[in-house]
């Protein structure tokens, strides 16, 4: 039971990392637009360089208004700590290039959003680092792709968009059998849906663009550490366990027993690679992070309605969502998401491109572009967008298919997407009898 000690997840989206201003009494989390901070002594700034003092030195290192971002995300997803970064995909980036070099070794799902896919199948090879694909249900292949110079498995909680739901317990046995930490992209889910970290991740981000945010207005990253992986004893993370010439011959494993990871992303990859949260951009998802749990159950609520409505339709040839029992994910999505799996999904219309174009271009409701996540309804068609520059097989590997549509379900009055739904269906049999005259 919550209470004050322990607060419950709606208190906690309200004021975890938060207090009072103490120079103005502010209630609200202020916005502290500098680059830079003011030391007190020669002492004290050569302590904050050392890491022998808590503080902040330059805002692309650590602000304080992304220090409360981080924080509240942390304690959302039951993490030790985390760092706020400029997008989803510097969060993966971050992740990634702290924990491994040219002649490593990745284990990814096949179902990922198309920019993940992008820069493991493509950009990441160009500096060594390869990735082997497996489908999310295909166990066995999990296990079987592992290799010498695997050094991290890679999955979402429920792929994009085919919702296929990730067997964390399962997959992450995996990779601690083999001494590498599971990642797990939660942007679709959020902690309000699940908390990878119960099911055995070791490490979480979010494309905080998306459902933190809320409002389709900014971009930006969270990246989150469970602090349960042993680096030490796995043997296969000098990058934390042995001294960085980079920084002071720092060793990162010994500085930090459980944060080691997060120490050198910050002092690292922030340092380095530079794709930092703007403090304005921090505020904004703080906002969005408020009213979370309010957001998430209507969007939950909202999209069992139109799911319902799609399912029944004889235009939809298939709806991919978890709450049907047709879907594969169905029974692992009711063990591990009670709450839902996700407001964003896909539908097949029965028929051809054309019709498909149509039914988009019908639309008054949803928006078509290219996001997911928005307290507004969103439509895409992903194949000639969000997953253009993927293969046919690496399409269909991902469960897209030609005529694949894509829904994010808003906050809108349920009556009213359905009812624009239904008129955009009308509009692709139009199409479909115009063809065939």
């Amino acid at each position: 039971m919550s209470g004050y000690a322990d607060p419950g997840f709606d208190t906690l989206a309200l004021h975890a990392g938060a207090a009072p201003d103490p120079a103005t009494g502010a209630r609200a989390v202020p916005i502290h637009l500098t680059t830079s901070f003011v030391f007190e002594s020669s002492d004290q700034a050569a302590a904050l360089f050392n890491l022998e003092r808590a503080g902040h030195v330059y805002s692309r290192i650590s602000n304080p208004t992304n220090a409360v971002l981080e924080q509240r995300v942390a304690a959302l997803e039951g993490g030790i700590g985390a760092i706020a970064t400029a997008s989803g995909q510097a969060a993966l980036h971050l992740a990634v290039a702290t924990l491994m070099g040219a002649g490593s070794h990745i284990v990814a799902s096949t179902a990922l959003y198309g920019g993940s896919q992008n820069l493991l199948h493509y950009t990441l090879r160009r500096f060594g680092i390869e990735t082997t694909f497996v489908k999310p249900g295909d166990i066995d292949g999990w296990r079987a792709a592992i290799r010498p110079n695997t050094k991290l498995l890679f999955g979402e909680t429920v792929g994009n968009p085919g919702l296929d739901v990730l067997d964390m317990p399962t997959v992450s046995q995996i990779a601690h059998e083999a001494g590498v930490p599971l990642l797990v992209d939660s942007t679709l889910t959020s902690p309000w849906l699940i908390k990878p970290f119960e099911h055995g991740a070791d490490l979480v981000y979010h494309s905080a663009t998306k459902f933190l945010s809320g409002h389709g207005t900014v971009i930006g990253g969270v990246l989150v550490d469970g602090g349960s992986f042993d680096w030490e004893k796995s043997g296969k993370f000098p990058e934390l366990t042995q001294a960085y010439e980079g920084f002071h011959n720092m060793v990162f494993s010994e500085e930090s027993t459980v944060g080691a990871f997060l120490l050198r992303a910050r002092r690292e990859g922030l340092r380095d690679f530079g794709a930092c949260m703007s403090p304005h951009t921090a505020w904004l998802i703080l906002q969005g992070i408020e009213t979370l749990p309010l957001r998430m159950a209507r969007h939950m609520d909202n999209t069992a309605k139109v799911v319902e409505f799609l399912a029944s339709h004889p235009l939809v040839s298939r709806v991919g969502h978890p709450m049907l029992e047709s879907h594969p994910s169905h029974a692992l999505a009711q063990k591990l998401l009670p709450r839902g799996a996700g407001s964003v999904f896909s539908f097949d219309i029965a028929g051809s491109r054309a019709q498909g174009r149509a039914f988009i271009e019908a639309l008054k409701v949803f928006s078509h572009l290219a996001n997911v996540g928005d307290c507004r309804s969103l439509v895409i068609h992903p194949a000639s967008t969000t997953h253009f520059r993927m293969s046919d097989d690496a399409l269909a590997g991902a469960g897209i298919g030609p005529g694949t549509i894509r829904l994010s379900i808003g906050l809108e009055d349920p009556a009213d997407l359905i009812d624009d739904l239904k008129k955009a269906l009308k509009a692709a049999e139009k199409a479909a009898q115009k063809a065939g005259a």
